[in-house]
């Protein structure tokens, strides 16, 4: 008997290098190239010079450095992104924002301070209170 198995991924961006989906738990150090898709649960510090994809129902407690971070689920942490950071609802966010471009949908709770820089600042400057 011949089977294959198809594993579908539903994202919003139709390249994912990599999910770790809703049930999983992941705590540590991330560092990845391409897209990764997180709908689970993770803990530690996250490191791209491309998309982070945050679902709805995700929970994420980090420090994040990425390219594009996208956000629809639950995130407490500090996030600095080289292009944009795009907070959906109904996503939750406490922390702070270093990027050159912020976008906030109508009914996201927004618990934090965000600054607006130049992407080489955003690159390579840490948050100043």
């Amino acid at each position: 008997m011949n089977r294959s198995v198809t594993l579908e991924v539903p994202a919003t961006h139709s390249s994912v290098t990599a999910v770790i989906d809703h049930g999983c738990e992941f705590e540590g150090k991330l560092c990845f190239q391409g897209t990764v898709r997180i709908g689970g649960t993770f803990r530690g510090e996250i490191y791209t010079p491309d998309t982070l994809i945050i679902g709805e129902g995700a929970r994420v407690d980090a420090q994040i450095e990425a390219g594009v971070i996208i956000i629809s689920g639950e995130v407490n942490g500090s996030l600095r992104a080289k292009h944009r950071v795009e907070i959906h609802r109904p996503a939750v966010f406490r922390g702070d924002i270093l990027t050159p471009s912020l976008s906030v949908d109508e009914g996201v709770i927004f618990e934090g301070s965000s600054k607006m820089a130049h992407p080489l600042q955003a690159s390579t400057t840490a948050f100043e209170k």
